[in-house]
Order: structure tokens, then C-alpha cells, then sequence
């Protein structure tokens, strides 16, 4: 009699990514961002390399941000010595969180401007045929 074959679990994409290290994960968002660039010329790859790695570093110190955030919340009781009473602030890591996010939303918009910026450069320029004949 043979045995019936056991149902694989289908693993999510999240929890994939959870289980690679910190280090794995920055390279799979580099390698994901480079295939976007993959069409520019080198000395465009080697002028984005840089915003390319804080990009992926920083996404990846969000999404790890984000659980924490989501598990422990935003604020926290503190207080400054046993005889006063505790109060409510915003974590450090919220503040953290805040700041590298800003800094991630502007090192995209970066890259985003440079896809577009190259995008028209492709463009034949303007022999002034459109404005010849429209007057």
C-alpha cells in the first residue's frame, strides 16, 4: 500500500525574506535595485552604486524597525527617577525609525528623478519642426 505524500506548506514571500540574515537581505534588494539600472551605462551604475547600497541597507533597517514597532508600539512609559511618575514618550527607535525612513524616501525619489532624467535624455532634441508649424 503506498503512503499518501504529504501536503508541502507554501512559504510566503515575508516569511522567506524573515528567515535570510540582515546582510542576505541587503544584497537581494542591491540585486533588485541594480536590475531597474541594468540598462545604463557603466559610469551611470558606478555614479548610483552608492545610493543603490544606503537604499537597500535602509530598507531593510525599516522593515526589522517595523516589527519592532508593530510588537512593542510607538511609545513607552519612562521615568526619570524612582520618586517621579512614569510618562508616556516616543520611543528612540520611533524617532529612529522617522529619520532613516525620511532619509530613505529622499535617496529613492534620487534615483526615481534619475530614471526619469534619463528617460527623456533618450529623446532625439528638439529641431524646432513642432513650433515651426504650429506658427
Amino acid at each position: 500500500m503506498a503512503t499518501p505524500k504529504k501536503k508541502e506548506k507554501a512559504v510566503k514571500p515575508e516569511a522567506k525574506a524573515a528567515a535570510l540574515t540582515s546582510s542576505s537581505r541587503v544584497r537581494c534588494e542591491v540585486t533588485r535595485l541594480n536590475k531597474i539600472f541594468a540598462a545604463r551605462n557603466h559610469e551611470e551604475k558606478e555614479y548610483l552604486a552608492g545610493l543603490v547600497k544606503r537604499a537597500a541597507w535602509m530598507k531593510v533597517q525599516l522593515e526589522d524597525m517595523e516589527k519592532d514597532l508593530e510588537q512593542n508600539g510607538l511609545t513607552e512609559m519612562f521615568t526619570q527617577s524612582e520618586n517621579a511618575p512614569p510618562y508616556e514618550r516616543e520611543r528612540p527607535k520611533a524617532r529612529l525609525y522617522n529619520s532613516i525612513n525620511k532619509n530613505y524616501q529622499t535617496i529613492m525619489k534620487q534615483l526615481a528623478d534619475f530614471l526619469a532624467r534619463s528617460d527623456t535624455s533618450s529623446k532625439p532634441p528638439d529641431d524646432g519642426f513642432e513650433d515651426f508649424c504650429n506658427s
